[in-house]
């Protein structure tokens, strides 16, 4: 892995990132948006980038981290990222489960994790749901387009209240971007907050490109936050812009917008969501917030 390494300067770049949090003055960051999975299904997610799937809209989608599992650990040890995610998400029934299993143990073994489960909509998910919270599970991820379900199917209602019950976020990808599923958008995720108003809903990639729509969520549910992941990047203003007039909104929910990066599924630098965040122009407070005051307070990170 040392040619890749190379090839991409990863060290180089950790210089950049460091530049950027003692700048603001930042113990680290606090990334709400990262994989880490099980070696063969992350290669099969990779198999299914470097193919322009039907899910990335057909968009060319070289991933920037590839490299083994010890390699991207250190990796965003060498940026400062001192908390993240190991998003999981099932693409079918009875596997939620199972990558609930493999995500407990991913945490133990790895320091600055913050355990991560997941669900799906099947017989026995309030169980398992159950069991991961009171195993330890800090976050959850949910994959509307992935999954290719309605997050306001019956059987996932008893999971959504134990969760809002604990208080536990719940990362959800249920944009249309970068290309639209069955039960993306806004109006499905209204449905489960109506009847779980206090529902910790983390929307990823700010819901891109429906952003008004669920800024207008978080407007309206004190408990929905957002996550940059691949906002703002000239990457995404490729096919899903950012509307300039929302800019206010952002700095209105300033302590709900979260950072989130996708490493290591991202084709391009890290430190470039980071200098996206800052070129928005919304202050050092905001970007202090976003990166890692907002998370922390969260998670009840030190």
């Amino acid at each position: 892995m040392t040619e890749t390494r190379e090839a991409h300067d990863w060290a180089g770049e950790a210089v950049a990132v460091r530049r950027f949090q003692e700048r603001l003055g930042l113990p680290g960051l606090v990334d709400v948006h990262v994989h880490f999975m099980p070696e063969n299904v992350l290669r099969k997610v990779w198999d299914y980038f470097d193919a322009l799937g039907p899910l990335t809209g057909g968009v060319e989608w070289p991933i920037t981290y590839r490299a083994e599992e010890a390699e991207r650990l250190a990796v965003l040890r060498d940026f400062g990222v001192h908390a993240f995610t190991s998003m999981v998400y099932p693409h079918k029934g009875e596997m939620a489960q199972w990558l609930n299993g493999w995500a407990a143990d991913f945490a133990r073994r790895t320091p600055g994790c913050l355990h991560t489960s997941t669900l799906f909509p099947e017989p026995g998910v309030e169980s398992y749901v159950r069991e991961a919270i009171e195993s330890g599970a800090r976050v959850f991820k949910a994959h509307v387009q992935v999954g290719a379900y309605d997050p306001a199917d019956d059987l996932l209602d008893p999971a959504w209240g134990l969760l809002a019950e604990a208080g536990v976020p719940v990362v959800i990808h249920c944009g249309s971007g970068p290309a639209p599923g069955k039960y993306t958008g806004p109006e499905r995720v209204e449905r489960v907050l109506a009847r779980h108003p206090r529902l910790r809903l983390i929307v990823a990639h700010m819901g891109m490109p429906e952003y008004q729509d669920f800024l207008t969520l978080a407007e309206r549910y004190q408990e929905v936050r957002l996550d940059t992941t691949m906002a703002f990047t000239d990457f995404a203003d490729r096919f899903a812009p950012f509307p300039p007039d929302a800019l206010p909104r952002l700095s209105d929910l300033a302590d709900r917008i979260l950072l989130g990066s996708d490493f290591p599924n991202i084709p391009y630098p890290y430190v470039h969501q980071l200098e996206a965040l800052e070129r928005l122009g919304l202050g050092d407070a905001w970007l202090r917030g976003v990166c890692h005051d907002n998370g922390a307070r969260l998670f009840g990170l030190g």
